[in-house]
This record gives structure tokens, sequence and C-alpha cells, in this order.
């Protein structure tokens, strides 16, 4: 969602916020600001819209200073205006405040500071913060302090920079549920929401945690927590390359990350699977004995990621996988305690339903996993466990090689657990060998989208588009709706094949676009006359599948590489994500940063 991003150091603050702005335009806004400190002076530029309209303001070239903070804001409370804009003042102009997060008690806050004759002048929740700054300023006469009680006060979410003359060497940050990051270096450091952001500049990053905060100078940092004691903390090594954070050749990220996929899923295999070996997860220590059920947690896709891979945790490891929304499972009463797994699934680590359906876990007893991409991440930071999905840095919110990715990890997960409960087999041991053959058969798709492009230019101005599959390509279904929904806005829906007649059919009429997923050998006879049933009514139909079909009127056969039924959906994806995409440039969209997305949801 909101970017964050801050510089202090030797350098001119502007350019190297706007930078990391760009950087961060694939969380999803919809306005920007930038805030710089010169001696005694707070100069703010801001507005609604892209980086590149606040880019363009010629006042932002007399900003000079070398201390500065910026945001890129996607509203929650106030309409998208330069009034609700980030940076935000307090009444007297001395303090400047960005924030990610949500504070929950700020109508509360807001009558109490106008009760002390404080003037509140935009509609955001954020605007009380460097209020209650001022005032606890007044009293304290101390800045960290000040920014301290300020944040004591707040209920809600988190992560804020804040700049003041009256402290001029340092920008001072506080978070409690919302990520940042201090980069570190020479003479300069940097703050940011997310890793990308400032990655072109440093490796080396601290992390802050829930109710800890810094004093950032441009050669020294110094952590506190909630006490205002000092506290140490390590340094971490991000080993991303800032070049796969750039587009190269291609027209948007979305299609370079689809086009990444054959090496990302090499990476994510990595050393954990040999030919003619046991999986290995170096420093996985799980006691599987007493584990009767596990849970799959996440959002969204990382959720779809969840339901593909149930079938194989199932089947091989003969344990029961329930697959929940993180969103509905931390509202309940779930059936957890000691002889349960959790696995939480998120490519950012920061997702805020899945930080809390972790803790949730952790309290309920639970064995905590977590599947991340994101080094460091938050998620990381609870879990009891952590794997990462090496997919590097994903840029377009609607994500690709992150959801194949945790798919593949997913699976050699379920695999090396059936090894550890010593559920070996033959079956077991060809599904190894045809995980490690993935890179190459994703590229086979890759090298031949001719008729994908070709069926999407028909179909791009259609209303309606429905998915339907059985077993793992219903789970594959409603990846692929969800990713048409997000970049094309067109209203699509994903059913398991054999509930059509139990309601769906309803909606079919001629020239209806239905998309089958048929990679079963066991099942393609049923969902095919499922197809041949919205085919009669005069459906459109697109098929994925790697079997041999009936000669019914498909409008478009896709084929794809052999391969087990559980993995399927690591290849059937592709075609589908190809599809949204063409759908999407065919109607003049930005597929990169969908309307009212983010990226990284950091707020329920």
């Amino acid at each position: 969602m909101c970017g964050i991003v801050g510089y202090i150091g030797t350098k001119k603050a502007v350019p190297v916020l706007i930078k990391g702005l760009l950087s961060l335009e694939y969380r999803g806004y919809d306005s920007a600001g930038i805030c710089v400190l010169d001696n005694d002076k707070l100069d703010v530029v801001k507005d609604k819209g892209r980086v590149k309209n606040l880019e363009e303001k010629p006042e932002l070239s007399k900003l000079l200073g070398n201390i500065g903070i910026a945001h890129t804001r996607w509203a929650t409370h106030g309409i998208p205006s330069k009034e609700n804009a980030h940076p935000h003042l307090d009444s007297t102009g001395k303090f400047a405040v960005v924030h990610n997060g949500i504070i929950e008690n700020y109508t509360e806050l807001k009558d109490f500071l106008t009760s002390k004759g404080y003037t509140l002048k935009s509609q955001t929740d954020t605007e009380v913060i460097p209020n209650l700054i001022s005032y606890y300023y007044d009293i304290e006469k101390d800045v960290l302090k000040a920014v301290n009680l300020a944040i004591k006060s707040l209920k809600g979410s988190y992560a804020i920079e804040v700049i003041t003359p009256y402290l001029k060497d340092s920008i001072i940050v506080a978070r409690k549920d919302s990520p940042l990051v201090i980069g570190i270096g020479e003479s300069e450091n940097f703050i940011a929401s997310d890793i990308p952001a400032v990655l072109n500049y440093t490796s080396k990053f601290y992390f802050l945690e829930d109710k800890e905060l810094a004093t950032v100078k441009k050669d020294k940092i110094t952590f506190y927590n909630y006490d205002l004691e000092e506290i140490s903390k390590d340094i971490k090594d991000i080993e991303w390359d800032c070049a796969s954070s750039e587009k190269g050749k291609f027209e948007d990220y979305m299609l370079k990350e689809i086009y990444e996929q054959p090496n990302v899923v090499m990476e994510t295999i990595g050393s954990r699977l040999k030919p003619n070996e046991k999986c290995y997860f170096d420093d996985l220590d799980i006691d599987l004995s007493s584990i009767n059920k596990i849970y799959i947690i996440a959002c969204g896709t990382a959720m779809h990621a969840g339901l593909a891979t149930k079938y194989t945790f199932e089947h091989f490891c003969k344990i029961p996988v329930y697959v929940d929304m993180a969103s509905e499972f931390r509202y309940r009463d779930p059936l957890i305690d000691n002889h349960t797994l959790c696995i939480f699934v998120s490519q950012s680590g920061e997702t805020a339903d899945t930080i809390a359906a972790l803790k949730l876990a952790k309290n309920a007893g639970s064995t905590t996993l977590a599947v991340v991409n994101v080094i460091g991440s938050s998620i990381t930071r609870i879990a009891d466990h952590t794997i990462y999905t090496h997919a590097g840095p994903e840029i377009a919110v609607a994500s690709t090689k992150a959801y194949t990715c945790q798919v593949v990890l997913l699976n050699i997960l379920a695999v090396y657990f059936a090894e550890l409960l010593g559920k070996t087999s033959q079956e077991l041991e060809d599904f190894k060998a045809e995980i490690l053959e993935l890179p190459d058969k994703l590229k086979l798709i890759l090298d031949s989208t001719k008729n994908i492009k070709e069926f999407a230019d028909e179909v791009h101005n259609k209303k309606d588009i429905f998915f339907i599959g059985r077993n793992t390509d219903y789970a594959v279904s409603m990846e692929g709706s969800l990713k048409l929904k997000e970049i094309s806005y067109i209203h699509s829906e994903a059913y398991a094949a054999g509930e059509l007649k139990h309601g769906p059919i309803a909606l079919i009429e001629d020239g209806v676009t239905v998309v089958g997923i048929a990679t079963n050998p066991n099942l393609v006879d049923k969902t095919m006359s499922n197809l041949e049933e919205v085919i009669t009514r005069g459906a459109n139909v697109m098929v994925v599948s790697n079997q041999t079909l009936p000669n019914i009127k498909i409008s478009c056969n896709i084929k794809i590489p052999e391969c087990s039924p559980m993995l399927s959906p690591i290849l059937s994806v592709v075609p589908l994500q190809l599809f949204a995409y063409y759908i999407a440039k065919d109607k003049n969209l930005d597929v990169d940063k969908p309307r009212n997305l983010a990226k990284s949801v950091t707020v329920e």
C-alpha cells in the first residue's frame, strides 16, 4: 500500500527521494509528496496523482536540503487530494510526518487536539501525529521523548518518519505493525517501507521491530525500545540484484516477471532438491511426529498457492490439510493447538491479516512456518521457522512469479515432510524428478504464446469470463480468474466444473467466454463434458490442457507439457497469466499498477 522513503546524508535529498518513490510505485497509491529540512525550514511539495506529476513541479527544484522524507499515499481516510497527501505538518509548521498504517483512535485524538487549540486541515488520520508530537514537545522540550509519547497515544498501525528544525541532523522513525527498513551507506542513511526503494544505494539493512524507534543521522543510527532504552540490532545483508528490479527489454514489469519464471523456479528448487537425493532444507527442524493437521493460511494469490498444493501434502504425507484465508482465520476460533502445523504464505512478508493470524497461531501453541519471498520481513521474524521462495523482487502488483515459486516450494516441502515421515515410494521419486524438469517445461510454454494472444484479442471486450476446472485445475482456475479481474477489470468467476449444473450454468449464454483447465487424466473426460455443456449454450471456449481432448468445438486449445496433476498448476497458470496480460494490454490499461490495488496489503 503506501510507500515511505527517507534520506539523510551529503547529497541533495530530492533526487534520492524521487527515485525511491518511483521504485515503490508497485505498492499502489493515489498521491505523493516530499518534505525537505533546510536549516530552520520545512519545505513541502505534494499533490494527488503519480510521482511523475510531483517530479515535474517547478518548486521541487528549490528544495535543496540534505535531509528529507517522502511518501506515496493509498487513500483510507479522506479522498485522494493535495490536502490529504503526505507529508503532513503540525499547526506550527515545525514537525513533518509521513505515515503508513491506520490510526484507529484518530477521531478521539483529533477532538483532544482541537480542544487544545490545534487546527487540523486534512481529512486524514495521519495529521493527528505531527500535532501530537508538537503537543508533547511543548511539554518535554525533547523531540525523541515527544515522538515516543505521541506514538504511545496511537491505537492501530504505523510506520512513521519525523523531521523537525528542532533536531536538524536527524530523522526519527518508529513502527508498529507496518514495515520499515533502514539502509546503511557511507556518510548517508536511507529509510524505506520496502527494500527495492533504496536497493540501488545499499545492500545492508536494519529492520525495525514493533514498538521500536530510531534516531537516524548521516553517520549514526541509535535504536530504542518503547521505554527509550537503547537497544542493539543486527545488520542484514540483502542479496537481491538491483538490476532485477528494472524492466530491461520488456514493456511491463508483469510481462518481465512472467518470463522470469523458468529461472526463478530453478532458484526456488536450488539445493533443496537434487537427482537421486532426499529433499534438504537448511536449518528447518520441525518435529512432525505429533502433528495431526496442517493449516495453510494466506491471502489472495498466496492462498491460491495453498489450495493448489493441499493435494500434494495430503497425498504424500497422509495428514489432513486445511487452507484458510487469513482475514477469516483470525476472526474465528480455529481448532488449533500444539499438534497443529500452521504454514503462512506471503510474498511480501508484511500482509497485515497474515501477520495477525500468525500471532494467533503462536499464542495457541501451534508450530508456525513462514513461506516468504522478502528476506527479513515481519512474518519471518515472528514465525518459528522460515523458508524463502527466492523469486527476487516482484514489482507488478499482480503476482505471477511469486505465486509460481510458492507452489513449487510448497510441493517440495510436502515431499520433504513425506520423507521425514518415512513415506517413501517410487511415485514420490518420480514426482521429485518431475519437479526438476519444471524450468524447462516453463520455457516451452513461454516459447509458444501466439494462440493465447490471438484468443485474448478476440475476447478482450467481453464483460464476463468464467474459469472452470476440477481438483488442482479448480485451484488454478481461481488464480487465473483473479489475475484477469486484477488487471483487466473484467468480471470473472472461477467454479469447480462439477458445480456448473448447480447454478452457474444459468449465466452461460451465446458469446460468453469460458476458460477450462483439464490436466488430470482421471478427470479430463468429466471436465470436457462440462465444457460441452457450455459450448452447447453458445460459449466461446479456451482450454488449457496436456491431455488428448475429444473432438468438440473449442475456440482455442492451449497445449502445455505433461506432468503430474499435482504439479500442473505451475504450468497451467502461465497461459492464464498471459491471457490476462494480453487482454489488459488490448484495453490500454496499466498492467503493473491496476486501479485500487496495492502490492503489499499492510492494513486490514
